[in-house]
């Protein structure tokens, strides 16, 4: 029973969030739900979404996490009745961070009420078709015309875009965006990941459910776990700069950032993390879908440039994407707020830590709608051709509640990703040479 508590027959004890705070520990996590209070210790290893996720809600409020990432909630709530152990006290559901929460929740019921979560099966069959014709055409491409330099780079180019917009197309099924049945979801992502990108559909979904749980937070997030080569946000450059007598010029990593990530990051390290994963995890059938996509690869390109010149333009193609990869994906979320968790409310943590870039024809494409990153994260389950009109509302809710929201035009949202290197790479050296050299 929660401190202060009173409990009648029948009647669940309530508990206070000065009580489920301590409970934010591995060995006996709690969470609140819609004012329900759960104890997920013995859940937390079998979560489908991984222990992670789940846990990294262990002591705070996972009501708005909880409707983000599951479609079904009458389907999933039933496992969560045998772990209910009592309610949040009643009068810890006042303030401002209530309010925020409680009109965030009107919100998503508006965005299901306009049908926003309805899925356009046209979209995704053209998405999906130009990523085909490309494939066929990069092939074709040299097969007809040779491999000369002109069709040689051309063909690189239309598998570049292949390889790319696959991987915006995957991330829209690895979010169950699509059938909102997972079935025929995975076995899409399968499809797209394995065959068609020759990566892991589990590894994806384990490092990006993180993300998307807790973003930017660090000792959280796994796309800010790079303290060993880079420092971001304001936070862990004086903690590296004071805990690390010996590190990296990090003052510098404004500049040694193009010649490590968007070179690197696809053909070197994805590379490398992908194979590990489903090697190391047992994910055999991730790692059959990865054998098909060389087997295809080297099948279609083998006979028209060798077994090494084909290995040269499947690494050409994917240094290229990498590119495109890096430099969209970092745009949302190395500029803006890196920092320790603070149980911020759902709006609150992703908007801090997400900015949009301004919608266009091209810029849609170019980024698979991930250029309208605030509202993905806010209801990442939405087909991402509906984020655009959720957008306004969710401005306007940002400007109720004094939250910024933020919008960029592409370029500066590439030159911002430079900007805050250089910005916490100068915050880390003044900090070092305060703590070390004085």
């Amino acid at each position: 029973m929660g401190k202060g508590g009173k409990l009648f027959e029948g009647e669940k004890p309530s508990f206070s969030w000065e009580e489920i705070k301590t409970h934010d520990v591995k060995e006996k996590p709690w969470l609140v739900i819609e004012g329900e209070v759960y104890d997920i210790t013995n859940w937390i290893k079998k979560h489908p979404g991984g222990n992670r996720v789940i846990g990294f809600y262990a002591g705070q409020d996972a009501t708005d996490a909880f409707q983000a990432f599951h479609n079904d909630l009458n389907y999933v709530k039933k496992y969560l009745k045998p772990l209910n152990i009592g309610k949040l006290d009643e009068s810890q559901t006042k303030g401002d961070k209530f309010e925020l929460e409680q009109d965030f929740r009107k919100l998503r019921e508006t965005a299901e009420k306009m049908d926003l979560f309805r899925p356009s099966y046209t979209f995704f069959i053209l998405s999906l078709g130009h990523i085909l014709l490309l494939e066929v055409l990069a092939y074709l491409n040299m097969l007809y015309f040779g491999t000369g330099w002109g069709p040689y780079l051309l063909s690189v180019l239309l598998y570049t875009i292949v390889q790319a917009q696959s991987g915006w197309l995957q991330h829209d099924f690895g979010h169950i965006s699509v059938f909102k049945g997972k079935k025929w979801d995975h076995i899409i992502h399968h499809f797209l990941m394995g065959f068609t990108k020759g990566a892991s559909s589990s590894w994806w979904k384990h490092m990006h459910y993180q993300h998307h749980a807790k973003p930017n937070v660090i000792n959280k997030d796994p796309d800010v776990r790079v303290e060993s080569i880079f420092v971001l946000g304001d936070v862990m450059p004086v903690e590296v700069a004071k805990t690390r007598k010996k590190s990296l010029p990090y003052n510098w990593q404004h500049r040694y950032f193009f010649l490590i990530v968007p070179p690197l990051l696809f053909p070197v390290y994805f590379q490398y993390m992908i194979f590990r994963y489903t090697i190391t995890r047992r994910q055999w059938k991730d790692l059959v879908c990865l054998f098909a996509f060389f087997a295809k690869l080297f099948f279609l390109y083998g006979p028209l440039l060798g077994f090494w010149g084909a290995l040269r333009y499947y690494f050409l193609v994917r240094c290229l994407e990498s590119h495109w990869f890096t430099w969209v994906s970092q745009s949302n979320h190395i500029p803006m707020t890196i920092e320790k968790d603070q149980s911020k409310p759902w709006l609150q943590l992703q908007i801090h830590a997400t900015c949009n870039v301004q919608k266009s024809f091209f810029n849609d494409w170019f980024t698979g709608h991930l250029n309208f990153q605030i509202e993905h994260h806010l209801f990442p389950t939405m087909p991402r051709h509906n984020l655009y009109k959720i957008a306004p509302l969710v401005k306007s809710l940002c400007e109720k509640h004094g939250v910024t929201y933020c919008v960029k035009p592409l370029g500066r949202a590439f030159v911002d990703i430079v900007r805050s290197l250089k910005s916490s790479g100068e915050l880390w050296l003044a900090t070092y040479e305060a703590h070390h050299l004085l």
